[in-house]
């Protein structure tokens, strides 16, 4: 199989751009009403997947909207549960009404990272899945604490790096508040993740080289130059 191109969507950008990149990437991760995302949004998200043939995943994170989903929260493993059962069965029942299946949940924001770091919360996030939805995939960071829980729970795990953002020496990627954490330049960016998919690994923030193994690449759809990235990734490595 080809390399598979994903995209958080439904976040609020305009119906154009959503199409723009829908044209291109192969998963769709939808913002399912936390940290962004209407039914509106994941309705019109449903068609054009549907439309273009993109694998459709949930995007749950935080519900705090005004900071995107992006800040840190405690949450008890309860509370975790509950929230995904919550927004992905949202879009669910939406992906229902329009004849589609999930085929993927992928956390999003500051809850992909608290989850990866806590193995409580991962536990949880991976017994939920595999409770609820068995068939559905879990879009994770290579060999991470949440890959190893998941497969330990019997669930399909597609490792993901990411292409529009840097990465630190220990796999983390780089606070978006340090210069030079996402990357725009789309040639720059296809080269970088040839070689990774080559097995010379990625270049770390301090120079050093990051070994991953990805089955899924990442592209914000937020990052200024998404669409282009998106395009250049599909032409170059699809």
């Amino acid at each position: 199989m080809k390399i598979d191109i994903n995209c958080d969507l439904g976040e609020g950008e305009a119906p154009t751009r959503v199409r723009a990149l829908m044209k291109w990437v192969t998963s769709a991760n939808v913002a399912c009403g936390g940290h962004a995302g209407s039914l509106h949004s994941m309705d019109y998200c449903v068609r054009m997947a549907r439309g273009y043939g993109v694998r459709l995943g949930a995007h749950p994170g935080f519900a705090d909207r005004a900071n995107f989903g992006r800040r840190h929260h405690d949450i008890h493993p309860a509370d975790l549960e509950l929230l995904l059962v919550q927004q992905v069965s949202a879009l669910e029942k939406v992906a229902r009404d329009g004849n589609m299946k999930l085929h993927h949940i992928k956390l999003h924001g500051a809850l992909y990272h608290a989850v990866e770091s806590d193995s409580g919360l991962a536990t949880c996030y991976t017994d939920t899945v595999a409770r609820f939805w068995p068939k559905v995939v879990i879009y994770a960071t290579p060999e991470g604490r949440v890959a190893q829980m998941a497969r330990f729970a019997g669930v399909t795990v597609w490792e993901e790096a990411f292409a529009d953002r840097a990465y630190m020496s220990d796999g983390t990627l780089v606070p978006r508040s340090v210069a030079g954490a996402v990357l725009g330049n789309s040639k720059e960016i296809v080269l970088r993740m040839r070689e990774l998919l080559d097995g010379g690994g990625v270049e770390t923030l301090s120079g050093g080289r990051l070994q991953l193994n990805p089955k899924t690449i990442c592209v914000h759809s937020d990052t200024a130059e998404a669409v282009r990235i998106v395009r250049a990734l599909a032409t170059e490595l699809g």
